[in-house]
């Protein structure tokens, strides 16, 4: 299976092209950045598709971050991968940013739960607990930064995510310490490709996984234009 792997979720565009048959990527690029995305992402794309060697049409899926993370991020890579799918007549996965963060841990086969968090701003955490073989602890939510660190009853964790070290500079001296703190400013776009080719896409569509209401909201058009449009 060949899958187009596309992340613009957090603070970094990145592309990769994974052929699961061969067990590699077939070519990878990220750009760290907090804004920005739109501009590099299909740029980054053609070029990725040009270093692999292939047609849009060879692909067998295309896979992609669906959140949580930033509302502009989100739409610009979730609308190249609908794009892109549709033009190329193959399936668009959805794979969330918290699952593709503990993929790289989970895949290292480690006994330790693994948080993934991600900053949601204003003391909180969008974050989500599994075990060390995957399998589902604490579904995915946001909560104070407190509270997600209390909901951590599962013995000594390996906390990933940009949010990673929010966790740790506030973990309680007197529990069980994590064993690691990957700070990762994005996921690996490798693993979001593998994810991706794993992922059922009647049960993971290619849209946005919000917990919250986001911040940004489309601009309000004025009372003329309202009215023009009614």
């Amino acid at each position: 299976m060949l899958i187009l792997a596309i992340d613009t979720a957090l603070e970094a565009c990145a592309a990769a092209v994974l052929d699961t048959e061969a067990g590699q990527l077939l070519a990878q690029e990220q750009l760290l950045m907090k804004r920005g995305h739109a501009e590099a992402l299909m740029p980054m794309i053609a070029r990725v598709m040009q270093s692999a060697d292939l047609a849009f049409t060879a692909l067998d899926r295309i896979a992609v971050t669906v959140g949580p993370g930033s509302f502009t991020g989100l739409r610009v890579g979730i609308s190249a991968a609908r794009g892109l799918a549709l033009a190329a007549g193959k399936p668009a996965v959805g794979l969330t940013t918290l699952s593709a963060y503990a993929a790289a841990i989970v895949g290292q086969s480690r006994s330790a739960p693994v948080i993934s968090a991600i900053d949601a701003r204003h003391d909180h955490v969008y974050f989500q607990i599994v075990a060390g073989d995957g399998s589902q602890l604490v579904r995915p939510g946001i909560a104070p930064i407190d509270e997600a660190i209390a909901a951590s009853q599962f013995g000594a964790p390996h906390l990933v995510g940009n949010a990673a070290k929010i966790l740790a500079d506030r973990w309680p001296k007197d529990g069980p310490q994590p064993v690691a703190v990957d700070a990762q400013p994005a996921p690996d776009i490798g693993w979001v490709a593998w994810l991706g080719a794993a992922a059922n896409p009647d049960t993971n569509p290619a849209r946005p996984f919000y917990l919250k209401a986001p911040d940004a909201k489309p601009a309000r058009l004025p009372p003329l234009a309202q009215a023009a449009t009614s």
